[in-house]
């Protein structure tokens, strides 16, 4: 039978949390694929700045960003 954790054994993320944050750099508002089945819950970010620029100033923004949102799982208000 097909189901959660069934799916999620087969992952190569197995045995690793949920993405919580993603951050897309060069303002890209896409995932390209990337990690579609982990990222169901995740926060987003895309700062405008290139990934070679990102600096630790826009990391702390980015974090500062995320802990300043009300995470709700997919549940409605």
């Amino acid at each position: 039978m097909i189901n959660e954790s069934m799916l999620a054994s087969h992952l190569y993320t197995r045995g690793l949390p949920d993405v919580d944050l993603l951050i897309r750099t060069s303002g890209e508002m896409r995932l390209s694929n990337f990690l579609l089945y982990q990222c169901a819950y995740a926060e987003f970010l895309f700062p405008s700045v290139l990934w070679p620029d990102f600096t630790v100033a826009d990391y702390d923004a980015a974090l500062m960003a995320y802990g300043g949102r009300e995470r709700r799982f997919g549940k409605r208000l």
